[in-house]
C-alpha cells in the first residue's frame, strides 16, 4: 500500500484559510523526517505559488493557529525565523512548549476529528537568516543570549506632564498600531522615543504630518524592528528648527508702536463744507487737489482755436464751392 496523509476534516472544509494554505500545510505535513527542517517559503516555492499568494498562505496559517514564527537576532547581527507547523491548531503557549521540547501532542484534551492521538504532528524549522542586502539602521552592540520577559508597563519611565509636546508625542507613537500592525510598541519603547517625536511638534510640524511621515511608504517585506525603524525615521527625516526670532533694537528696546491716525480737517477748497483725513500737512482734499491740478494744466497750456462747426455740408454744395474757388 503506499504512503498517505490523513487530512483533518477542520482543516479541509476550513472556511477561514485559502486552498493555498491547506495545500501547502498538507504538502510539509507529508514529508519524510529528513526533508521536514527547511525554510516554508521552499516548500512554496516548490508548489509554484507566486510570492503574493505564499504570502496570504502564511498570513491565513499564523490566523489560524497552524503556523508559528518567533524572530531573533543571531551573533552577527542578523535576524532570524524559527517556523514551527502542526496539523491540529495551537495556542501560541502550546507552540513554546513544542518549540523548548515539550510534549508531542497539546496540553488539551480535545479528540481530533479525525485519526487519533497518536497522528498529531509537529515540524520545525531549521533558522533561515533574512538578509535581504539591508543593514540595520540601530545594530545591536553585542547579541543578547537570551530573551528577557517584557517589562512592567509600571516600571516604564515617567512622562512630563507639563510637557503636552511629550505627552502627545508618546500617544501618537502608540497609536501607530492602528495605521499598521508592524508598528506596535510598548508603553517603554514609545516613551524612549517620545523625546524625537516631540521635538518635531515644537518644531511647527502638525501631529497629522508626524503620523504621516511615520507611517507612508513602508518596507514591502514588513518592518522588523517597530523601534530601529521609527528611531531612524525620526533622525533622519528630523525638520529644520524655526527660524530664529530677530533681533531687538541697539539699545534693547521694542519697536515703537504704530501712531494713530490724523485726526479729520476742514478742506479749504470750493463747494460744500466737507472734512478729510490729510496725510502729509495738506489743506485740500484729493478731489480739490486734483481739480487744481487740471486747471493749471489748461491754463498753461491751452487748447488750440477752432471755427464752430456747423454741421456736414452736403456734396453738392461742396462741389459748387469749390467750382467758385471757395474751398479747396
Amino acid at each position: 500500500m503506499r504512503s498517505y496523509t490523513k487530512v483533518s476534516n477542520e482543516i479541509l472544509h476550513s472556511r477561514r484559510m485559502n486552498n493555498d494554505a491547506k495545500v501547502l500545510l498538507l504538502v510539509v505535513q507529508s514529508l519524510p523526517e529528513r526533508e521536514r527542517y527547511d525554510a516554508l517559503g521552499a516548500y512554496a516555492e516548490t508548489l509554484g505559488l507566486t510570492p503574493r499568494q505564499y504570502r496570504n498562505a502564511r498570513k491565513d496559517l499564523i490566523a489560524n493557529g497552524y503556523l508559528h514564527e518567533w524572530k531573533w537576532q543571531n551573533d552577527r547581527g542578523r535576524w532570524v525565523t524559527d517556523q514551527l507547523t502542526s496539523n491540529v491548531a495551537l495556542t501560541c503557549d502550546e507552540a513554546i512548549a513544542l518549540r523548548d521540547g515539550g510534549p508531542a501532542e497539546p496540553p488539551s484534551e480535545r479528540e481530533p476529528m479525525v485519526g487519533s492521538s497518536q497522528t498529531r504532528k509537529a515540524r520545525t524549522y531549521k533558522p533561515v537568516e533574512e538578509d535581504c542586502g539591508k543593514t540595520l539602521p540601530h545594530p545591536p552592540s553585542k547579541a543578547e543570549p537570551e530573551r528577557e520577559p517584557a517589562p512592567d508597563p509600571e516600571e516604564a519611565p515617567e512622562v512630563d506632564d507639563d510637557d503636552p509636546e511629550l505627552i502627545q508625542a508618546e500617544r501618537l507613537l502608540l497609536s501607530l498600531r492602528h495605521s499598521h500592525r508592524d508598528l506596535l510598541l510598548g508603553v517603554r519603547e514609545a516613551r524612549g522615543l517620545a523625546e524625537q517625536a516631540a521635538e518635531w511638534l515644537r518644531r511647527g510640524i502638525p501631529a497629522a504630518d508626524l503620523r504621516r511621515a511615520l507611517t507612508a511608504y513602508l518596507p514591502s517585506n514588513g518592518v522588523r524592528s517597530a523601534v530601529g525603524f521609527l528611531r531612524h525615521r525620526l533622525t533622519e527625516k528630523m525638520p529644520p528648527p524655526p527660524p530664529p526670532p530677530p533681533p531687538a533694537d541697539a539699545a534693547g528696546t521694542a519697536p515703537e508702536a504704530p501712531t494713530r491716525p490724523a485726526p479729520l480737517i476742514a478742506c479749504e477748497g470750493p463747494g460744500d463744507l466737507h472734512v478729510f483725513r490729510p496725510a502729509a500737512g495738506e489743506t485740500h482734499c484729493g478731489p480739490c487737489r486734483r481739480e487744481a491740478a487740471l486747471e493749471d494744466h489748461e491754463r498753461r497750456h491751452p487748447r488750440p482755436w477752432s471755427a464752430p462747426d456747423h454741421g456736414p455740408v452736403a456734396w453738392r454744395d461742396h462741389f459748387d464751392k469749390y467750382a467758385r474757388g471757395l474751398t479747396t
